[in-house]
């Protein structure tokens, strides 16, 4: 599965800083993180959280 960062309506996806749950490092998502929301991962922690659930 290729990483993608249009919203598939053709145009760039706008993207928002956040901060990592999991390495605390600083990244870029493509929605508005809430206060009080789910936990955010990094690409890297999203893909390693997928891996040790199967």
């Amino acid at each position: 599965m290729a990483y993608q960062q249009g919203g598939g309506f053709g145009g760039p996806r706008e993207m928002y800083k956040a901060v990592c749950a999991e390495c605390k490092k600083e990244c870029e998502v493509p929605f508005k993180p809430r206060e009080g929301g789910k936990p955010i991962l990094c690409r890297e922690c999203y893909l390693k959280s997928k891996g040790q659930s199967r």
